[in-house]
């Protein structure tokens, strides 16, 4: 094989290699539902197995737990948004578990927290 055709032969097979990447990356963020009523469904299922042994996470539960806020009080509160929440499951809490989760989880959890505001 003459080094021309092996060029164009490394140069073929990185390309495609380049669309399978950007295939794969684009496919991932398609499949994860980030907003809307799947990520709010999704939400409220991660609460429930990762949260509610400390927080209330159903709607008009609060005062149930006294330690954590419910779910429907740092919704209510203010100052509680997408990008606050965000901030919130990247930062470690002296009182809550260090948890270690997705950016697609932490978007459904917060999307789901969001859903309770004024209820």
């Amino acid at each position: 094989m003459s080094h021309s055709a092996r060029i164009y032969l490394g140069l073929a097979l990185l390309v495609v290699l380049s669309v399978l990447f950007l295939f794969s990356v684009v496919h991932t963020a398609a499949g994860a539902p980030r907003s809307g009523p799947r990520a709010v469904a999704e939400g409220h299922r991660l609460a429930q197995a990762w949260c509610q042994s400390c927080h209330a996470v159903e709607p008009g539960m609060a005062g149930w737990f006294d330690e954590a806020p419910s779910f429907q009080a740092i919704a209510d509160r203010g100052g509680t948004t997408a990008l606050s929440l965000k901030v919130f499951w990247r930062t470690s809490h002296q009182n809550m578990p260090n948890l270690v989760i997705s950016p697609e989880q932490a978007d459904m959890l917060s999307a789901y927290i969001l859903s309770l505001r004024g209820k």
